[in-house]
């Protein structure tokens, strides 16, 4: 038997829509990650770019679970002699770019590299729960009803 290897030309495209509010962010990252990386597709192939593109909505409404809302830290630095910066979760949520909190649990589950780069840009994340994309008549995918774990319960 052969081993199968997409051609990128071969490669079906699909859109998904994926509803966040409520759902735990490193549960929604991980299938995320997944999913535009392509390796939910039975022609999974590492070195072509066989993902779906995804938009998720109402990306402010992400919750953490245990007490990472407000302990935990995202850091970065400026470049300077003492630059290192950091800001909480709940200070990036309740701030001006909400979104930001899920895009970064995203991009640090998938591998560095140009391809990575590559599937990124087939991401789209809105803090509201409206997005311009109707037209691509994208999928719905209910990630909450997949696995009680997925929401917050109390």
């Amino acid at each position: 038997m052969k081993t199968y290897s997409a051609k990128p030309a071969e490669v079906e495209k699909k859109w998904i829509l994926i509803d966040a509010e409520g759902v735990v962010v490193g549960r929604l990252a991980s299938f995320i990650a997944n999913t535009l990386r392509g390796k939910t597709k039975p022609t999974f192939t590492p070195h072509v770019d066989c993902g779906d593109n995804v938009i998720v909505i109402n990306a402010d409404k992400v919750v953490f679970t245990g007490r990472k809302y407000e302990n935990k830290k995202y850091y970065w630095h400026t470049g300077h002699p003492g630059g290192i910066k950091e800001r909480t979760a709940r200070a990036i949520i309740e701030g001006r770019f909400p979104e930001r909190v899920l895009e970064k649990a995203i991009q640090r589950m998938m591998p560095g590299g140009p391809l990575s780069r590559k599937q990124l840009k087939n991401l789209r994340i809105y803090a509201g729960s409206t997005h311009p994309h109707e037209a691509q008549s994208p999928v719905t995918v209910d990630f909450k009803a997949k696995n009680p774990k997925n929401a917050k319960v109390a």
